[in-house]
């Protein structure tokens, strides 16, 4: 089935089944899908909704502050409307500044090797000069290379980027726009949009990447685009003035000088627009009608795509989010929550630089902390969408542990749900199934043998576990013993005990005598370390084992 049938496009007010209307298209193209609107009892997703929460996972990814890209955007569209520039064009305009950073994953760990590790921060200082000619770039990134390293890494470093970075960097911003290109077409977005996202690193006096194009031939999305990001950072970082400056500069080099001299000619007007509290909910008004969208029985095949844009990033988490929401999915009764959760819970990896994530050894405390703050990102991207609001606090508990170990909160039992119990253990059970860089993959039976270890140890809860293994084909073992020890009878007895039940009571209705009861009672105090039914009570709602 064609991308484009992802998307249906309507104004927004329309509220009754038109029949006789026109159908419409997604895009320009001879083969696109004919679309005809929809009725609003038929429940749909806002496409810019969804592309907004994936532009904040590609500002983690570029090095910038959250809603960059959104910012972006606004400064994109008031240049457009000034320019005259069509409605559709305008769109383009739209959802090539969200998106325009896209293949960000694709280069990842390219530039993680050629930065000395961090191509995260390597990105935020090429950030100010990318439209710069090439002695403003070396003046801007080459003092920050290696930051942090010897003296020794660091002249490496310089030196392998004077010598091959230039072609290096090409390849990657070819890698960039091609993947881009291929995600933007599997989303259903418009061929100008592709045609924007590909001509993304083209510069007007045609030295450029990927095709060399120059001029009126490069995407007008794409030349409207360059100059609202690079304005974006340059204000942020100077003010008005220094716009102003690379403005002038940059004009007939990487800028189109009629996109330059409109935002010479109002600056003050044009940067204002992201003078606003929320630059969410300001991008959603600005789209130019009318606004395409997701049907929801579609929205698994957009959030694929997330899933894919985020496993790229690092060469042996190729099909990670997949694999973990096909296991979670499967190891429920009702999984297509699960599914959505799982093909997005590694958003926030966006956050961390490949030199933590392809490390070969261990990581240091600082590199630890990183890592435990990937969770918390995919959380604050989920929760902007009101799409997809509803997977946020599942997706971000993927790494807790029932015994309180896990991150990024360090939740207990009782705060992981069973969603999130089960996502947990599918999550490990792929990634230990998959190369690392600190270690080869795992074959399937010692996965097996591994997440059962992990339940048996607590961390780790052996129904989900014993779901997961049986979704992933094995025959699991049931994961015997209870916390301390305490015997299948002595969790009986002390259920019982937790509901009120006296020790007569007990006696009846598990039918042991009385005595037998009160021996039940005494061994399972002594063994959890308390003296009162309170205290017994405590102990089992820590160790969950009230089910």
């Amino acid at each position: 089935m064609p991308a484009s049938t992802l998307l249906w496009t309507v104004s927004g007010r329309q509220r009754t089944p038109q029949r006789d209307v026109q159908p419409t298209t997604i895009d320009g193209d001879a083969r696109a899908e004919q679309i005809w609107r929809v009725a609003d009892d038929f429940q749909k997703l806002r496409l810019a909704e969804l592309m907004a929460a994936l532009s904040l996972a590609t500002d983690l990814g570029m090095g910038q502050p959250l809603e960059q890209a959104l910012r972006t955007c606004l400064i994109a569209i008031e240049l457009a409307e000034r320019m005259g520039l069509a409605q559709d064009e305008i769109s383009d305009v739209f959802y090539v500044s969200l998106l325009r950073f896209l293949g960000c994953t694709a280069d990842a760990h390219g530039d993680a090797v050629a930065a000395g590790g961090d191509e995260i921060a390597a990105r935020r200082a090429i950030a100010p000069v990318l439209g710069g000619s090439l002695p403003e770039v070396a003046r801007q990134v080459l003092p920050k290379l290696g930051a942090g390293q010897g003296p020794f890494r660091r002249a490496q470093l310089i030196a392998g980027l004077m010598t091959g970075g230039l072609e290096r960097a090409r390849e990657g911003m070819r890698a960039h726009c091609e993947m881009a290109e291929q995600l933007a077409l599997r989303l259903g977005l418009s061929a100008g949009v592709r045609r924007g996202l590909g001509d993304a690193f083209e510069r007007w006096n045609g030295t450029g990447t990927p095709k060399s194009s120059s001029g009126n031939d490069i995407h007008v999305s794409a030349r409207i685009v360059f100059v609202a990001r690079d304005a974006e950072i340059l204000h942020r970082e100077g003010g008005i003035e220094r716009v102003r400056v690379a403005l002038r500069a940059r004009s007939r080099h990487a800028y189109d000088p009629a996109v330059a001299g409109t935002l010479l000619q109002f600056t003050g007007e044009v940067m204002a627009a992201i003078e606003v509290n929320s630059p969410w909910e300001a991008v959603l008004q600005r789209e130019p009608q009318p606004h395409p969208w997701v049907p929801e029985s579609r929205l698994e095949s957009v959030l694929d795509t997330f899933a894919d844009f985020v496993d790229m990033k690092s060469p042996g988490m190729a099909g990670h989010s997949r694999g973990v929401a096909a296991l979670a999915s499967q190891a429920t009764v009702d999984g297509k929550s699960l599914r959505r959760a799982g093909l997005v819970h590694d958003l926030g990896r966006m956050s961390v630089p490949n030199g933590i994530w392809d490390k070969p050894g261990p990581l240091t405390d600082g590199e630890w902390e990183r890592v435990r703050l990937h969770p918390y990102y995919s959380q604050r991207i989920l929760e902007r969408s009101p799409a997809l609001r509803s997977l946020a606090a599942c997706a971000a508990m993927h790494h807790e542990r029932l015994d309180g170990s896990g991150y990024h909160r360090g939740s207990y039992r009782a705060e992981i749900s069973n969603d999130a119990r089960i996502l947990a253990a599918a999550d490990a059970y792929q990634a230990m199934t998959q190369p690392r860089a600190f270690r080869p993959a795992h074959s399937a039976p010692h996965a097996a043998e591994e997440l059962e270890a992990e339940a048996r140890a607590g961390r780790l809860d052996a129904d989900a576990v014993h779901s997961v293994l049986t979704a992933a084909g094995h025959q699991p073992r049931r994961i015997g013993g209870w916390p301390a020890g305490l015997s299948d009878r002595e969790v009986e007895v002390l259920r019982l005990l937790c509901r009120g039940g006296t020790k007569k009571e007990v006696a009846v209705v598990l039918k042991i005598s009385p005595s037998t009861a009160d021996h039940h009672v005494r061994h399972i105090y002594e063994k959890i370390g308390v003296t009162t039914r309170a205290g017994a009570t405590l102990f089992a709602v820590e160790k969950d084992l009230l089910k």
